[in-house]
């Protein structure tokens, strides 16, 4: 058989739409779906807590502003902001660590003498999984006042750079897969594949996407992190901050790694293809196998060492795990696209390579299996973040999108083992028969040509029904004239075409595993967007903790104030929010409270709202407190009398209506 080489211009003929041309509208459909509907991917580290507390009054002016985040950050110069109620820098520089052994805590030391005034935190960083994160609260001194500082709406990472770095993320993840699965298909399934121009075309486009995507990335990175306007792409400055960054270097390694790629396929759709000496073909199998996966390996392992598995639980168990999810992904929807472009494109694959693939699709689907189990419990890390987090739940439509690709997968086995059957019922009744046309099929070492062996009853039925004029042969006249040699030889091809697609069709066995497998791909496309959304999905084990650090009590802090965060429902219509409390310094004798309270929407206006403490211990109280209105949401009582230090109940009623109304106790320290 002749080999070609890829061939990357526009083909001389056009073709109508084919199925391998829908499937890629149909993932450009999806993917954009997918961003469309998609909320803005949450930070992957949180905010755990801060010193002052979000909406804190405290009585004198910290030393400095302390953050609490769920996994290591990295910080520049402006990471953290405070700016007093004009605007202006509160702060007095860079912030430091405060980690010492315990929680990540970055602090900013503030100036001294800050005026009495509401005071805003802003703060930007990058999570140790290469994620944009930030974020804005406010605290005050003495009391509340107006502020000239809007909180920033605009998460990091969104916008129209957010939306490009995302969409060069899918298609990095889209390009490996047909370029790692497409070329193991090839050594792994049928290594006659490697001279048919729909499969090289495949792995070199997928080749192409992930270079491509991986520069953009590479150029974004600055603007995804930082500013967020486009401009900034092309700012080499930053630029050279993004190589000095792990998830910079990863990039970096990933082109690196590709340039080894491309010399990869030119020897796999060159040499390889071209070699006809069994004996050199298989020595030249075994060195790109190796090859092969050493580099597939690699480029896997940029995503493991920049992403969710670098950081968190485990990591050095979490990195190795994610590279083989990674490259089991790869071979499985990689080598359905290669067979699916296979089974529509070329007239020679045979029964076997669909039955070895059925083999490697299997052993993929048990690493997926297991990686993803560990990959769930470390992500999730409990049934209520399974459920009650955006993760948890893209999780369960992912593991639902496996359960339904499983099952075509296997009706797609059974017409695979019916086309053995019927490959070797043929060859044991053409034995005898001439050899076949070339032209049609011939046999290959890795199996039973399925083209070469449709000539079934009803294959020759069709091919009687619809006659096929052969071409003249080449007048001696002709003969000498090499443009009218050229078209006759045009014309044969195109019924040669004619003629195999005319065999394929009348294959029943062929055509229902064609589409079984365009069924899977079609599955395993909205797989493939899911999983990509997962990738930039804030872990639900670290949504729980950040969420239980924000409404947890704390204790007593410096500045002398305790914070509660109450969530209440009073069963009624819009009866469910949270009350957010302060009281200040927390000690015996006269204290101010401020209470806010918040709906699902922002600020929440109830008609009423009472607080009272009791000390149970001494048998004193309740004593009442009626806080006056100072703004929608916000409550506020100066002058709130507390005898003695000690553990205090106290009870905050919310009244919604005229009927709906709910208590809520929770014990305080006062000292």
């Amino acid at each position: 058989m002749t080999a070609t080489a890829p061939h990357f211009g526009p083909s001389p003929i056009r073709r109508p739409l084919t199925a391998a041309a829908l499937l890629a509208v149909l993932i450009s459909v999806l993917f954009g779906m997918v961003l469309a509907g998609a909320s803005p991917a949450s930070a992957h580290a949180a905010l755990t807590g801060s010193d002052p507390q979000d909406g804190a009054v405290v009585a004198t002016a910290p030393e400095e502003v302390a953050l609490t985040f769920s996994e290591q950050i990295a910080v520049s110069d402006d990471s953290i902001r405070v700016l007093d109620p004009s605007g202006e820098r509160a702060d007095t520089g860079a912030p430091r660590e405060l980690t010492d052994g315990g929680p990540v805590r970055y602090g900013v030391a503030l100036h001294s003498g800050l005026p009495d005034g509401t005071y805003t935190v802003a703060w930007q960083a990058v999570s140790a999984d290469s994620h944009p994160v930030s974020g804005a609260f406010t605290f005050s001194i003495g009391a509340p006042s107006d502020t000239t500082v809007a909180l920033p709406s605009n998460e990091a990472g969104g916008g129209l750079v957010g939306t490009l770095y995302g969409i060069a993320r899918y298609a990095a993840y889209a390009g490996f897969i047909l370029l790692a699965g497409g070329s193991a298909f090839v050594l792994a399934c049928w290594r006659r594949g490697a001279g048919e121009r729909p499969l090289q075309r495949l792995v070199v486009r997928g080749w192409i996407t992930l270079t491509a995507a991986t520069l953009v990335m590479l150029l974004l990175r600055n603007p995804y992190t930082g500013s967020g306007k486009l401009a900034d792409a092309f700012d080499l400055d930053g630029l050279q901050a993004v190589l000095d960054t792990k998830p910079g270097a990863a990039l970096v390694s990933r082109l690196l790694l590709l340039g080894a790629s491309a010399l990869f396929v030119a020897v796999l759709f060159g040499a390889y293809a071209k070699r006809e000496d069994e004996k050199e073909k298989q020595d030249l199998t075994f060195g790109l196998t190796v090859g092969g996966a050493v580099l597939a390996i690699g480029i896997a392992g940029t995503w493991a060492l920049a992403e969710h598995a670098s950081t968190g639980l485990q990591p050095g168990i979490a990195m190795p795990v994610d590279v083989a999810h990674l490259l089991a992904v790869a071979a499985w929807l990689g080598g359905l696209a290669a067979l699916l472009v296979a089974l529509y494109r070329t007239p020679h694959i045979t029964a076997d390579a669909v039955r070895r693939f059925s083999r490697v699709a299997f052993g993929s689907v048990v690493v997926l299996a297991a990686t993803g189990l560990y990959q769930s419990w470390r992500q999730v890390g409990s049934w209520s973040a399974l459920t009650g987090t955006w993760y948890g739940q893209l999780l369960l439509v992912k593991v639902g999108l496996v359960a339904a690709i499983l099952a075509v997968a296997w009706f797609s086995r059974r017409w695979t083992g019916r086309l053995v059957d019927t490959a070797v019922d043929a060859s044991v009744d053409t034995a005898a028969d001439a050899p076949v046309d070339a032209s049609v099929g011939t046999r290959g070492t890795g199996g039973t040509d399925v083209a070469a062996l449709a000539g079934t009853a009803e294959a020759t039925e069709v091919s009687e029904a619809t006659e096929v004029p052969e071409v003249a042969e080449v007048p001696d006249a002709a003969a000498s004239d090499p443009e009218r040699a050229a078209q006759l030889a045009r014309q044969r091809a195109a019924l040669t075409a004619t003629r195999n697609k005319r065999v394929r069709d009348a294959d029943t066995e062929r055509s229902g595993l064609r589409r079984s497998v365009l069924m899977e791909a079609g599955v395993a496309v909205v797989l493939l967007a899911v999983t990509t959304v997962l990738t930039n999905t804030e872990p639900g084990r670290t949504e729980e903790e950040a969420a239980r650090g924000n409404t947890a009590a704390t204790a007593p802090v410096a500045g002398g104030q305790v914070n509660l965060s109450l969530p209440f429902d009073t069963g009624g219509q819009n009866g469910k929010g949270t009350v957010r409390l302060d009281i200040s310094p927390a000690r015996s004798g006269a204290n101010d409270v401020h209470l806010w309270i918040d709906g699902p929407d922002g600020p929440m206006d109830v008609p009423e709202v009472k607080l009272a403490f009791t000390l149970e211990s001494k048998d004193i109280g309740p004593l009442p407190v009626v806080p006056d209105r100072l703004a929608p949401g916000h409550w506020t009582a100066s002058d709130v009398q507390i005898p003695m230090a000690g553990d205090w109940k106290l009870a905050v009623t919310v009244r919604t209506s005229d009927i709906d109304q709910t208590t809520i106790d929770e014990n305080v320290k006062i000292g």
